[in-house]
């Protein structure tokens, strides 16, 4: 059973976190605080010791799922149900460990033939043994503890908890959605230009999930409800939060919706002009047409043959790359020199030279 303290500190303040951070959110910012007032850091600093204790406290607790479930309870309790103070004589100045143990097991000490020494009310405490209970080597489940205070407003006595409720007569509270999960998956290029399904683990359960056609790489597909569940009785889980990783293509790459990819074309096609195939992504192949004297770097475009999406298809852009051959036998040396000769005087950077050199 947590201690009074629990009911007086604010950890997730002591961290500087929200109530609803994550599990990493709190390991990082406990970190920066242990290093900041880290004794050996500010020795003989009694302030700054302090304050590391206070801040190790509170990760202790916050970083463990069951002890922080039963501090956040317990907060739930402070801010809409029956308030106890720090302690005191009488019933007004009982602790919040007296006032628990008042109901769990003082009644018979004092006489209160109603109250078996191991529980609170007739027939011992709910959930535990006969018999048994805070006395009998067993600590209460703090549920039911704190069901004894969730009655609704209007219930006389100790009614069942209502988990949306403030307590004693508070305010129903809105249903608390789960937290969202972050997951990641890897696909191949054409998977996700074409969509597929994939498999992916979230807390040790596998999910399969379609991704759609057209998703890029870096984006993050929200998938509702697959999430950690609600955090109150009918609140809806959180939803996983899937960032999708795409591994490059050795051929094609994307320009928005459009496919691109180099096309490799020959010095003869290019100046004299030819139908060349161009590959697709779904392993087959369009002809295109190179117009005579096609430069290198022109692009050619081939319609609806890019990435399908709902707005509509992509282009398949292929851009022409001149190959200047490697090794000439006698023949092609010959051709080349009668080319050259009959393209003298002619000089292909002149209109280079005359625009880098205006104002």
């Amino acid at each position: 059973m947590a201690s009074q303290d629990w009911f007086e500190k604010d950890f997730y303040a002591v961290l500087g976190v929200a109530s609803d951070a994550d599990a990493s959110t709190i390991k990082k910012a406990y970190r920066k605080l242990a290093r900041e007032f880290h004794p050996d850091s500010k020795p003989g600093d009694a302030a700054a010791e302090k304050r590391f204790k206070e801040v190790g406290e509170a990760y202790a607790v916050l970083s463990d799922k069951e002890q922080r479930k039963q501090y956040d309870a317990i907060r739930a309790m402070r801010s809409g149900g029956p308030r106890f103070s720090a302690g005191g004589s009488g019933a007004e100045g009982a602790g919040f460990e007296d006032i628990f143990s008042n109901l769990f097991g003082g009644g018979a000490a004092q006489g209160n033939p109603n109250f078996a020494r191991g529980g609170g009310y007739p027939g011992g405490y709910p959930g535990g043994s006969p018999g048994g209970g805070a006395y009998a080597g067993e600590s209460p489940d703090l549920e039911d503890l704190l069901s004894m205070f969730g009655q609704q407003a209007g219930q006389g006595g100790f009614g069942t908890r209502d988990r949306t409720s403030g307590g004693f007569g508070g305010a129903r509270r809105p249903p608390r959605k789960g937290r969202d999960v972050h997951a990641s998956a890897t696909m191949s290029f054409r998977q996700a230009v074409m969509g597929d399904t994939v498999r992916v683990g979230v807390g040790g359960t596998p999910i399969t999930t379609r991704i759609p056609a057209g998703v890029k790489d870096g984006a993050t597909i929200r998938l509702a409800g697959k999430g950690e569940p609600g955090l109150s009785a009918g609140a809806p889980a959180g939803d996983l939060l899937l960032k999708i990783t795409v591994e490059p293509h050795p051929v094609f790459t994307r320009d928005g919706d459009n496919l691109v990819v180099d096309l490799p074309v020959t010095f003869a096609e290019a100046a004299l002009g030819a139908t060349v195939p161009v590959p697709t992504l779904d392993g087959s192949s369009v002809r295109v047409k190179i117009a005579p004297g096609t430069p290198s770097g022109r692009t050619l475009r081939v319609k609806g043959r890019g990435v399908p999406k709902k707005s509509g298809t992509g282009d398949l852009l292929a851009k022409v790359q001149v190959q200047v051959p490697q090794r000439l036998d006698d023949d092609m040396r010959a051709a080349v020199e009668t080319l050259q000769r009959a393209d003298e005087g002619h000089d292909p950077r002149a209109e280079v030279f005359r625009k880098a050199g205006a104002d």
